[in-house]
């Protein structure tokens, strides 16, 4: 029996900030895991690039696109995304997590759904989606695996890989992007998508949500597609009599094949929806918000039976026989009178006393005066906090400030702050974050690092410094500042943003002419790799010395790749012996040897002259050198 090989990003603490605890979800372009933000101790789902796209720039460049699309979205039926960045030679996005199912999973528990759970689910799509179209983003990846239900109750927009400036609606030549099943006639047909393609996307899904299927079926992608450009969809309720026809209107207004026949956008459909909706629910009176329990009285309860009580140690009064003693009897009477109604008094300034200590215990106690710790809110979005505070019995007012780090639109705290102690019913201020201070970045190209860094204190700057060698600026001065995208930092930048020193670590060291091993030993010192390439002769380099040292990158940088070819030294031939030989064969022979020959006789007469002598005359000379000859006549 063989176990599935351990997934190495379990465990691993990404960045150094985000600490990875199982896989959510895999898919085409990334992998989802369950991860610990140890910054802010919340947990995330970090979206990692697969590691063989890391290297396609369409595809790295598609997954940082998903990152500031989202980025620029802040509702609450949008997927919220928290960072993006690189880790070694890994791309990740962190987002929200949120537990519970996608709407593809309800389907294929629940096959389709009522008109009534269709209608909510499509308002919260729909208003997430016109947050996007308001925007300026284009979605085109509709799909039920992309509409997260969250178990709170909470429906949210996610997966924004694909996503793309309106504006920016023309092909590139590429393969169409999104699910065959869901793309619009104009992408199948022309390849250009805008907020309509979305709309028709919404569509199909609503036509799959009342039916349990989808419109088009096919064995072969193509086949799809084809029905797509040169179908019209057909109604909903064709396939399930119970929809009403004000949803059939809907989905068929929804997926016209013509763009213009359709919503102009999320917030005209969503419009149009919220209109018809009274009419969808069939005038029925909405649910309560909360069960309320009334008690009624019992029928058979007795009567309370009223009785006055006589204050304690009131004096018994007597009747006095004696009828002398009439006068004292009176005044004894009246005595006995006012006392009795001192007593009454005593006992109602008692029980005052006594309730109002047990209502001032009350109020400070368990009632509004008493105190309650501060809920943590930090990273929600404001109705959402706004209600817990609420819940715990706070007035709750909303202010705005920058953060460093919680993205704008979400909280980023109150004051007083978490976990203190406030008196119930007194006022929490909100604070909204609008994002980071935009500071301007100082210019410090040419500083030393530690310079450049204690005047980049607002920033965040990596603690590794990009190095690159340069013969023209000094070892450990600055050569750029990098951003988090690897680009030259612009003028402005985000307070406590990532930022990257390039630094110089001096020129590629000279090894031409030096023997080799020397060489190797001087470049390796220098963090470069060393390869060797065959030797080759050279009559200026000495044996065993480079002869030529080439860079496989520009500029380079510690790790790139010097490539050495070493010199054999000179290319040394026998010289033949031709002194007495006929001129003209002595010529062919020293040819032949690789020479090159001199002479001075005309060369009408070398086949009739001899050589008289040579120079050099024998021994070695280098391949290629001139042998010089003298010749005479043979009489």
């Amino acid at each position: 029996m063989t176990t599935a090989p351990a997934d190495p990003m379990i465990g691993r603490l990404v960045d150094g900030r985000y600490q990875v605890r199982s896989r959510i979800a895999r898919g085409g372009m990334a992998t989802v895991y369950l991860a610990t933000d140890l910054r802010l101790e919340r947990r995330v789902a970090i979206k990692v690039m697969h590691g063989h796209l890391a290297d396609d720039n369409t595809f790295k460049t598609r997954f940082v696109q998903e990152a500031r699309s989202a980025a620029r979205l802040a509702h609450p039926n949008v997927v919220n995304v928290f960072d993006q960045g690189q880790d070694a030679d890994m791309a990740y996005l962190v987002m929200e997590y949120l537990p519970g199912i996608t709407l593809r999973e309800l389907l294929k528990d629940y096959k389709k759904l009522t008109p009534e759970q269709t209608v909510d689910i499509l308002d919260a799509v729909l208003s997430g989606l016109a947050a996007a179209h308001k925007a300026g983003i284009v979605h085109r990846d509709l799909k039920p695996e992309n509409v997260l239900l969250a178990d709170d109750g909470r429906i949210k927009l996610g997966d924004f890989g694909l996503a793309r400036a309106a504006t920016a609606n023309t092909a590139t030549g590429q393969a169409l992007l999104g699910t065959i099943a869901y793309l619009s006639p104009e992408l199948v047909t022309r390849g250009v998508a805008d907020a309509r393609s979305d709309i028709y996307a919404l569509g199909i899904m609503m036509y799959e949500m009342l039916t349990g299927e989808q419109p088009y079926v096919g064995e072969a992608p193509m086949s799809i597609a084809y029905q797509h450009a040169n179908d019209t969809v057909p109604t909903p309720s064709s396939k399930n009599p119970a929809v009403p026809h004000e949803l059939d209107e809907l989905v068929l207004w929804a997926t016209a094949r013509d763009p213009d026949e359709r919503p102009a956008d999320a917030r005209v459909m969503l419009d149009r929806l919220r209109e018809i909706e009274p009419v969808l629910r069939g005038g029925a009176p909405a649910a309560p918000t909360q069960s309320t329990t009334v008690l009624s009285p019992l029928a058979d309860a007795p009567t309370a039976e009223t009785r006055v009580l006589a204050p304690a140690g009131a004096p018994l009064v007597t009747t006095v026989e004696d009828d002398d003693s009439g006068e004292d009897a009176a005044a004894l009477t009246r005595s006995v009178e006012r006392r009795r109604r001192r007593g009454y008094w005593l006992l109602a300034l008692v029980l005052l006393l006594t309730g109002l200590a047990a209502g001032t215990g009350w109020y400070f106690g368990a009632g509004p005066g008493a105190l309650a710790e501060v809920p943590k809110t930090a990273t929600m979005l404001p109705e959402n906090a706004t209600a817990v505070l609420e819940g715990a019995g706070f007035v709750v007012e909303t202010d705005q400030r920058n953060d460093p780090v919680v993205p704008k639109g979400q909280v980023s705290g109150t004051s007083p702050e978490a976990g203190a102690q406030a008196r119930k019913g007194s006022t929490v201020t909100l604070f909204v974050s609008l994002g980071p201070t935009i500071l301007p970045v100082p210019d410090v190209i040419g500083k030393p690092e530690a310079d450049a860094r204690a005047a980049l204190a607002d920033f965040s700057v990596n603690e590794t410094n990009a190095q690159q060698f340069s013969a023209d600026v000094a070892a450990g001065t600055v050569i750029a500042v990098l951003d988090a995208d690897g680009a030259a930092v612009a003028a402005e930048y985000p307070e406590r943003g990532k930022l990257t020193l390039l630094v110089s670590v001096g020129p590629v060291p000279p090894v031409e002419g030096l023997p080799v091993a020397e060489a190797q030993a001087t470049l390796t010192q220098a963090g470069l790799q060393v390869q060797l390439e065959d030797p080759v002769f050279d009559n200026e380099v000495p044996a065993d010395h480079v002869k030529t040292a080439t860079w496989t990158e520009d500029p380079m940088k510690p790790g790139s790749v010097v490539v050495l070819t070493p010199s054999k030294g000179p290319d040394l031939v026998d010289v033949p012996n031709v002194v007495g030989k006929n001129m003209a064969e002595a010529i062919d022979t020293l040819t032949a040897a690789g020479f090159e020959v001199s002479y001075e006789l005309p060369d009408l007469f070398l086949p009739v002259a001899t050589v008289k002598s040579q120079d050099p005359e024998s021994g070695q000379a280098v391949r290629g050198s001139t042998i010089r000859l003298v010749g005479s006549l043979t009489l």
